[in-house]
């Protein structure tokens, strides 16, 4: 317990109080447990060492007055979100990683193995550990008004490794745990609603946030008395249970290739599941015993570290950009212009109207273009109303605020311009001459290029101190990145500008130096042209494609390609090997593909087996040294590390934190891998290749 205090001596303790109430129709008292670390719902409880002592002491009150009824309820909007994970960074001895989860289970299952009832009254959000303390209650209460409800651990890298592996699918069933703790958590962490949990059998009834506690202390008077006997579905123990399994494996395999392994522990656990009886004791010792075991190994693998310091990125570096200017000096964006009405920029119409809510105008080569992009916002807009996102007046302000214009003289009221037309330095460059002869030399000149230089798309204009780099992912409303680029001219204001504009549009934004390809699409380009050399060498295109999967890519690298679309990943490897002719080598199959006008290597067949396409096979000429499985992994991840070094030596970004920033929210490459720069130092690649590691031990690692 000393090793595990001194690992946790940062802790927020979430406190436990008891107090003994009289609820109307019983006899004797209820005792109300209330978890709360002493702040406010920003900062939500959490359980380390010290609060579950105190939740033991808590309980040892609360059953010392002989109540009827037993209750844990938490602060204001918060339940409790789980398991103190601050912590973890200094567990260096895998028995302190065991004790971890005794302790938990010891505390929690005093709940669980109450011989008066137990309710859990969730009156906010419940994560994790704070969800499992709800699990081991007999009966559960949540407000309608709570934030968010889920078991995210092996989102992170862990296993509901407090009781929820073994009680959740034993309480819902195998198929509805699955959801909760497979395939919700590896779906961008997805949160249940509280309508959703009543649904799903998690909570036994939903009331109103005004007077929650007051309904749940009544009803669980009905519930002791006998007047109301809460339905408990019946278990499939068979058939059910084993599909349910095949189906989280399927998920945890299509979604991590099976190398991260949560997820993989966390299915091993469901399935041990089927052989629990929670209402014994021994079952659940072995039960839990098991769960203990997982949560120590997990916790002791690099690739949780790796998962917490991913995570850490996206809820704190990415808030807090490096290099960003004072935000004091951007300026009030109050009308966008965007120049293009194709797909990219009428979804970039779309999200500038809904999130700035301000005048948005289009241009484009001919009307018919400007209005079929008009459109597509308006039938978007028109698709959030349908599903009630908006009201009938939000949505008519939205689509009144969208217009289209032949004559660039309409930007003049505009204080935001960006454009999203044909990848072209010549074709980019003429746009900005055209708007500077309409708009203010205050207004932002953006660019939604992927590859170009900010630098030299400026150097002829009249004021090049305001164009700045603003690169979107896409799809424009899933992927959160958003790439800034600073030209050699672009000032603070304009950076800051751009800054405060992403902050807006709920982007997570990145500063970036003007080099070709910036980051995401430059070291995607590196390794997409290592496979693609592979299968030109010789390699077959199967062997090529499944190599890299341990990289924590969200899709392989040929399936990658026919959603980016050959003639794009083409131009963007041209453009590459016109600055870096030393790393960066056209494919002569990628060549061939764009040559012969096709989209995608693989056809797929009506059962859904995928082969490559014969006509691909016969255009993409190959050598005859091919490579193994193992090689292409090898020299891919080389390749990242190597210019993953001369990108931090160039000043690319300010650290390589933010290389994993880009990587995680503009391409979705896996937790466990913390991107990819933890995976390299990991596996040494990073010293093999560059002489040192990128982080420094212990950053993301054990």
């Amino acid at each position: 317990m000393i090793a595990m205090t001194s690992a946790f001596s940062d802790e927020v303790v979430t406190h436990a109080f008891t107090r003994i109430v009289t609820v109307p129709g019983l006899d004797g008292p209820v005792a109300i447990v209330t978890l709360d670390n002493g702040f406010d719902h920003t900062k939500p409880s959490t359980f380390g060492p010290a609060g579950l002592t105190e939740l033991d002491a808590a309980l040892d009150a609360a059953y010392a007055a002989n109540p009827v009824a037993v209750a844990v309820t938490g602060k204001p909007f918060i339940f409790a979100v789980g398991a103190d994970l601050n912590g973890v960074p200094n567990i260096s001895d895998r028995a302190v990683a065991l004790e971890i989860g005794t302790l938990g289970h010891k505390v929690f299952r005093r709940l669980r193995e109450s011989t008066v009832p137990t309710f859990a009254f969730v009156n906010g959000a419940a994560l994790g550990g704070g969800l499992e303390i709800a699990l081991h209650c007999h009966y559960r209460t949540v407000a309608d008004n709570a934030a968010a409800l889920g078991l995210p651990e092996t989102f992170l890298g862990l296993v509901p490794g407090w009781g929820g592996t073994q009680l959740l699918p034993n309480l819902i069933g195998p198929a509805n745990a699955v959801t909760v703790v497979i395939e919700n958590a590896l779906n961008q962490n997805r949160m249940l609603k509280p309508a959703d949990a009543q649904k799903l059998g998690i909570a036994d009834e939903v009331f109103g946030g005004a007077d929650f506690l007051e309904q749940s202390l009544l009803w669980a008077a009905k519930v002791v008395s006998g007047d109301v006997t809460p339905a408990r579905p019946d278990i499939d123990r068979g058939q059910g249970w084993d599909d349910a399994i095949a189906r989280a494996k399927a998920i945890v395999s299509g979604k991590t290739g099976d190398h991260a392994p949560g997820p993989v522990r966390a299915v091993q656990l469901l399935e041990l599941a089927k052989s629990t009886d929670i209402t014994d004791s021994a079952s659940l010792d072995a039960a839990f015993a098991a769960e203990d075991e997982a949560l120590a190994d997990l916790l002791m693998a690099d690739e949780l570290r790796a998962g917490l310091y991913a995570f850490d990125l996206v809820q704190k570096r990415a808030k807090r950009p490096a290099g960003a200017p004072d935000k004091s000096l951007a300026r009030k964006v109050t009308g966008v212009g965007i120049v293009g009405a194709g797909l990219m920029a009428s979804q970039l119409a779309l999200l500038f109207v809904r999130q700035l809510k301000v005048p948005v105008i289009l241009t484009d080569i001919d009307q018919e273009r400007i209005d079929k992009g008009v459109g597509y916002v308006h039938a978007e807009i028109d698709k959030l109303q349908g599903k009630k996102r908006l009201s009938p007046d939000a949505a008519n302000r939205l689509k009144a605020l969208v217009s289209g214009s032949l004559d660039k003289s309409a930007f003049a009221t505009t204080d935001w311009v960006i454009e999203a037309v044909f990848e072209n330095l010549d074709v980019k460059k003429k746009v900005f001459a055209e708007l500077e002869e309409f708009v203010s030399p205050e207004t932002i000149l953006a660019t939604n290029t992927s590859s170009l230089s900010i630098t030299r798309m400026a150097a002829e204009l009249k004021h090049p101190e305001r164009v700045v780099g603003f690169h979107f992912f896409n799809p424009v409303a899933v992927l959160p990145l958003l790439e800034i680029v600073r030209g050699e001219k672009t000032d603070d204001a304009t950076l800051a500008t751009a800054f405060a504009t992403a902050k807006s549009l709920k982007k997570s934004a990145v500063l970036i130096a003007d080099k070709p390809g910036f980051v995401f699409n430059r070291l995607l380009t590196r390794a997409l042209g290592e496979v693609m050399n592979a299968i030109d060498e010789g390699t077959p295109f199967d062997v090529a494609d499944n190599a890299i999967s341990e990289l924590g890519m969200p899709m392989s690298p040929l399936t990658l390609l026919s959603l980016v679309g050959p003639a794009v990943a083409l131009h963007t490897g041209e453009t590459m090997a016109e600055y870096y002719p030393e790393r960066f080598h056209d494919s002569p199959g990628l060549q061939a593909m764009v040559a012969n006008k096709k989209s995608a290597v693989w056809t797929y067949g009506a059962d859904g087996a995928k082969t490559v396409d014969p006509e691909i096979a016969d255009l993409w000429p190959q050598g005859d040294s091919p490579s193994t499985a193992e090689q292409v992994l090898d020299r891919t991840r080389r390749a990242f590390a190597e210019e993953i070094d001369i990108m931090l030596q160039e000043g690319v970004v300010a650290a390589a934190q933010d290389i994993d920033l880009c990587l995680i929210l503009g391409g979705g490459f896996g937790f466990w891998n913390g991107g990819i720069v933890p995976y390299l130092d990991r596996t040494g690649t990073s010293e093999a290749v560059t002489g040192h590691r990128f982080l420094d031990k212990g950053v993301a690692s054990v």
